[in-house]
């Protein structure tokens, strides 16, 4: 009997100790964190999305646990996040669940895992270009662009229907139409691009993706 049970345990510790949990702890954001995971549930209950999400953060991470790469990598849950915090601040282990969740959309986005058409993550990088252009977001070139993000006829319809909204934020001078022309940027743009290239550098090492 002890024979026995001492060859389920063996076998339990070798699927927990699977190479994607490994991965996870080496190449995405606070993901040592993920085997201390207690499946408590409070993230689960915490989260205003809960009842949407096909994988709860208790869910990915018991998925991870159990060897599960593509389902949870080409999960769409990661990208629901919207960093209420909820889960960080009722988490009875204190994990920083909202970083991890963030980490493993960032992680899946860099293995082109994401599904096409994704509209958190097509959100995300169009931010991301367009901030990185000069050190500040344009909001109007921004806008434009998740306008147009399914084409130019979509675009022009998305353009229309917000239209009533968007004069609004021209006459209260939240939005200027001159942005168009670039907008306000950081005075050493080279300096920022060579920051980004570094830290790009630096984490590649980090994550032995170089």
């Amino acid at each position: 009997m002890s024979e026995a049970l001492g060859q389920a345990n063996s076998q339990a510790i070798a699927r927990y100790k699977n190479n994607f949990l490994k991965e996870v702890e080496e190449r995405v954001e606070d993901g040592q964190w993920v085997k201390m995971c207690m499946q408590c549930g409070v993230c689960a209950g915490s989260c205003p999305f809960g009842p949407h999400w096909e994988h709860s953060p208790q869910k990915i991470f018991m998925m991870i646990r159990a060897g599960k790469r593509e389902e949870v990598l080409t999960s769409d849950s990661m990208w629901m996040c919207t960093s209420c915090y909820n889960c960080v601040v009722r988490c009875p282990r204190k994990l920083p669940i909202t970083h991890i969740m963030h980490g493993l959309a960032n992680y899946a986005h860099r293995l082109g895992l994401v599904a096409k058409g994704q509209p958190t993550r097509d959100i995300a990088v169009l931010f991301w270009k367009n901030i990185i252009k000069g050190g500040r977001l344009n909001e109007l070139t921004f806008s434009l662009s998740m306008y147009f993000r399914d084409g130019f006829g979509q675009g022009v319809k998305n353009a229309m229907a917000m239209q009533g909204i968007g004069l609004a934020l021209v006459k209260t001078k939240r939005l200027n139409p001159m942005e168009i022309l670039g907008g306000h940027m950081c005075k050493d743009k080279s300096g920022i691009q060579r920051m980004l290239a570094k830290a790009a550098e630096i984490e590649d090492k980090r994550r032995g993706m170089a």
